[in-house]
């Protein structure tokens, strides 16, 4: 069975989120040190990648994110939301040293509920 062209066009019309669901599974989870607090508590976490590298830093802390947002920005890399609970940093190619971004989230645990900022400390090699 032959497709026509224009099937096989609203077939891939009808799909785009293929193709961001394959970009997000090729970028792995960053390896972190540290650990998150409570919510309403800040935190500190450490990184390490490849220059040029990239990887994705989920929100890990007990309980529900309902907000989040770039707080600090990164020197020599970007950083992007992906969702509530989920960024992608990537650090600048040919860049070796360290950078630093935080991550301002809000949410709610079993214990605890706020806003946390946590910052990333990433060592690129």
């Amino acid at each position: 069975m032959q497709l026509s062209k224009v099937a096989a066009l609203a077939l891939i019309a009808s799909c785009p989120s293929l193709l961001s669901v394959s970009r997000a599974a090729a970028v792995s989870e960053c390896s972190i040190s540290g650990t998150l607090a409570d919510w309403g508590e800040n935190s500190t976490a450490d990184i390490d990648l490849t220059s040029g590298g990239s990887c994705q830093f989920p929100i890990k802390i007990r309980g529900t994110v309902s907000g989040s947002d770039i707080s600090q920005k990164p020197s020599h890399g970007k950083l992007k939301r992906l969702n509530l609970s989920t960024f992608e940093y990537k650090a600048k190619a040919k860049y070796k040293g360290s950078d630093t971004f935080a991550i301002k989230a809000t949410g709610q645990g079993p214990t605890a509920s706020g806003t946390s900022v946590i910052t990333v400390h990433a060592t690129i090699k």
